[in-house]
């Protein structure tokens, strides 16, 4: 299965659009959206072509595609207006032997660890900066931002495939990977 992992479109139609032809391109099975969909958040300037409505138009097609967790932009107001599930604070993908904590950042995070076994990978966006970090215990992962990157990160997404990740940008470059 290959799933495709991308985080904080925070209303962008412009960015969504761009991530959902990814999403196609890749000829991915399943979507993982970390959080923060809809809303842009007090803290970020609009991103290009905001347009909640456009977004979700775009995303409720693709509910039977979509695993997502709330991130801090998200509320029970967005959950109203989508067809998929978006509140659950995190959710769990076996890998393996291996766990994956998918979560948004927010809450859990480096700074506050959920329970992680050996080898777990926690996997979060808020940050908008893109990271594949191995600690002692476990690997953290954050695929960047599709509409509001950081730090100089390209707008971009994660792949999944067979124990391996890819770090891409809309370009379709590749510029981080990971292999289990």
């Amino acid at each position: 299965m290959k799933w495709l992992i991308a985080s904080d479109i925070h209303g962008s139609a412009y960015y969504a659009e761009k991530l959902i032809s990814a999403f196609y391109e890749e000829k991915a099975d399943k979507m993982i959206i970390l959080g923060d969909i809809l809303y842009h958040g007090p803290r970020n300037d609009l991103p290009e072509e905001y347009s909640p409505k456009k977004v979700i138009a775009m995303l409720n097609p693709l509910s039977d595609k979509l695993l997502c967790v709330r991130g801090n932009c998200d509320t029970e107001v967005d959950q109203m207006v989508l067809d998929f599930p978006i509140l659950a604070e995190y959710a769990l993908l076996p890998i393996g032997d291996q766990l994956i904590f998918i979560t948004h950042g927010h809450k859990f995070s480096s700074n506050n660890l959920p329970p992680l076994s050996e080898g777990d990978i926690l996997l979060h966006g808020h940050t908008h900066v893109p990271k594949c970090e191995k600690f002692d215990k476990y690997i953290y992962m954050n695929p960047g931002s599709v509409s509001i990157p950081k730090e100089d990160s390209p707008h971009g997404y994660m792949t999944l495939e067979n124990g391996s990740f890819l770090w891409k940008s809309f370009d379709g470059d590749v510029y981080m990977e990971y292999s289990l």
